[in-house]
């Protein structure tokens, strides 16, 4: 009678905890540290792979056209990339956005002269677990994932430049 009692209450604890413990491992979030999950965009305009930039420090930074703190840090992540370029930085900003009439009037009205990708359906930000914008990777040359921004970012502050230079 104990050993069925004991099983009773043991296997729907094991079923549960191999459940999130499955749940968890499909859908983490991108860690500082490792490899940065690798995914292709093809919008109107372009097809992106992450991995296309390799040997390259990337600032891959998700943002929207209705998100006021990513509409806030645009100019400061255009100014940047105009800085930083010849030192083999390169921004690839991922719109979330499913308007693409709002989208491209965006760029054209904030003269965003970067890499942007439009990704209705998100499926590149879900790879990191990011669903609140902007949220901003810092990926080295290596493809390893090194920091992560979570708000908006001046871009052109000394330390933000500096920490970039360094990669």
């Amino acid at each position: 009678m104990l050993r069925a009692s004991f099983f009773s209450r043991i296997i729907p604890l094991f079923l549960l905890v191999l459940f999130f413990s499955t749940c968890y491992s499909t859908s983490h979030p991108s860690r500082v540290g490792s490899q940065a999950p690798d995914f292709t965009i093809q919008d109107s305009d372009h097809k992106v792979t992450l991995s296309q930039f390799k040997g390259q420090v990337v600032v891959l930074n998700f943002w929207a056209t209705w998100c006021p703190p990513c509409i806030e840090e645009m100019p400061s992540l255009v100014q940047m990339q105009q800085r930083m370029k010849s030192k083999g930085i390169t921004v690839l900003a991922v719109s979330v956005d499913v308007d693409d009439a709002s989208y491209r009037r965006f760029l054209r009205d904030h003269n965003v002269d970067l890499l942007s990708v439009r990704d209705p359906d998100q499926k590149a930000n879900s790879l990191y677990g990011t669903f609140k914008f902007p949220e901003t990777y810092i990926v080295d040359r290596s493809g390893i994932v090194r920091r992560k921004f979570i708000g908006a970012v001046d871009w052109t502050e000394p330390d933000v430049l500096e920490y970039l230079s360094k990669l």
